[in-house]
């Protein structure tokens, strides 16, 4: 699968889990290591819980399963590296005080 194929793939599970404020950039041309970067934001620990877990779950049962996830046990700032896609979950008020 191509990178920005799991970068569809991964916004769409996002946004099942009701993400919000989601952001693709591509940043193959500034950065060594990943195509994309996806950042979105859960209105509560728990959703942003939930859509890391959906969205490890979701590919997982298509064979994919991510390098690294940080964060998930506070759920405040959720960090998962597929490889070539970079996926940042924000609870909303981390995300406004590192925006």
């Amino acid at each position: 699968m191509g990178s920005w194929e799991k970068t569809l793939l991964l916004s769409q599970f996002a946004l099942e889990k009701k993400a919000y404020d989601l952001v693709l950039i591509e940043v193959r041309e500034v950065s060594s290591i990943a195509d994309y970067f996806i950042i979105c934001s859960g209105r509560s620990d728990r959703q942003v819980q939930s859509i890391a877990r959906g969205l490890d779950e979701n590919l997982g049962n298509m064979g994919i399963s991510p390098l690294s996830i940080e964060g998930l046990t506070r759920g405040q700032w959720v960090l998962m590296d597929f490889s070539d896609v970079i996926v940042h979950v924000f609870y909303q008020p981390v995300r406004e005080f590192y925006d």
